[in-house]
């Protein structure tokens, strides 16, 4: 939908990237690797957002390097459309990481929750189809920039690293998180757990558009 809204898939990607990242800086053939669109295209749609305004562009080492400028009159309307534009590719990411398999506990981390600090992104308890998750991560990365970090173990290693404190498991079950599945809990539990997601991701998307208003 929200490709054709604006017009182009290639602009479409530079945005998600360059919204998602605002702080950073990308040369044209780094973003064509990037978003893996042909660097024609995204040098014609550099063009244009710079000459929108949204983009401000340099020269560093021989390369003309872009970013997002900050006094971007539409920027924060912008973000807002991205970040529900994400939200939607977020459900469907989902909703996909689901039918690879046999899946006890899912729990999104680090980027999904803004937590920098996170070992992983995505945590997998079950049985999956490795190929298939990595091709999902690869569009995820596509369509975001972003390389998410996973780690997947079998239910057999699950309870074994707990049964031993492991300290790598009860970082990632310590750390904030949206907990997606969880079949480990009795159904009660699993209410709560189920809330609490719903209320972190209240307080994500209500966090974000504070950012975006304070900006």
């Amino acid at each position: 939908m929200i490709d054709k809204l604006f017009g182009s898939r290639t602009r479409v990607k530079l945005l998600r990237l360059f919204l998602t990242h605002a702080e950073e800086k990308y040369f044209v053939r780094e973003l064509a690797r990037n978003i893996e669109e042909q660097i024609n295209s995204v040098r014609r749609e550099l063009n244009n957002l710079e000459e929108m305004g949204l983009l401000v562009s340099h020269i560093e080492d021989k390369k003309k390097y872009y970013k997002v400028d900050p006094e971007f009159v539409l920027l924060n309307e912008l973000r807002a459309l991205i970040f529900k534009s994400r939200l939607t590719t977020e459900k469907e990411f989902i909703h996909s990481i689901r039918g690879l398999g046999s899946i006890q506990y899912l729990a999104l981390m680090g980027y999904f929750v803004n937590d920098q600090e996170a070992k992983v992104d995505l945590f997998i308890v079950g049985t999956v189809s490795r190929t298939r998750l990595l091709k999902l991560l690869e569009q995820f990365r596509v369509s975001f920039g972003t390389q998410l970090r996973f780690t997947v173990m079998r239910g057999d290693e699950y309870h074994y690293r707990k049964d031993v404190t492991d300290k790598f498991l009860y970082e990632i079950l310590n750390a904030n998180k949206i907990v997606v599945i969880d079949a480990f809990t009795t159904p009660q539990d699993s209410t709560k757990t189920n809330d609490a997601a719903h209320k972190t991701i209240q307080a994500l998307q209500a966090g974000q558009r504070d950012q975006a208003s304070a900006e």
